[in-house]
């Protein structure tokens, strides 16, 4: 028996002679469940990000800066966490944003005067744990996605 376009895309062998179990077997599914977390994790990260330049003393610009990219990234991988959570796919473009979001933070102490040690290691260590953070769960969501998987809340 041939096959469809639509089962090659979907992983599923319609072979008679296969037992139907074992074909469903075979269907991919992404487990939203456990990537929800990821998206959690990047979203707490976001508010250490906001709340960070209350915690060492710095400037009135790095405060303002940590504070509106802080709240942006923990917002922003708030509603993929969101997502995730009711069995949909998280939005690429949302992740992707918050994976330069989380670049700029690590690069910002760079760019500006922190007049703190500690908040500029803060900043580059949590930035770049955001970026590549968020950058595993943009790539996991995008490969699911194209790759006709259904979701598992």
């Amino acid at each position: 028996m041939s096959q469809s376009p639509a089962d090659t895309q979907r992983g599923t062998d319609r072979d008679p002679d296969r037992d139907p179990d074992e074909t469903r077997a075979t269907t991919r599914t992404f487990d939203t469940d456990a990537m929800k977390w990821v998206s959690g994790i990047v979203s707490l990260i976001g508010l250490w990000i906001a709340a960070s330049p209350f915690v060492y003393d710095t400037t009135t610009m790095a405060t303002w800066n940590n504070a509106t990219v802080g709240l942006a990234i923990f917002l922003v991988a708030g509603f993929t966490y969101y997502q995730l959570a009711n069995g949909m796919f998280a939005a690429v473009g949302a992740l992707s944003l918050v994976v330069l979001l989380g670049l700029w933070t690590a690069a910002a102490p760079y760019a500006m005067d922190f007049e703190s040690n500690a908040l500029l290691f803060s900043n580059v260590l949590a930035g770049a744990a955001v970026a590549v953070i968020a950058a595993y769960d943009a790539y996991a969501n995008r490969e699911a996605q194209t790759s006709g998987m259904g979701t598992r809340a």
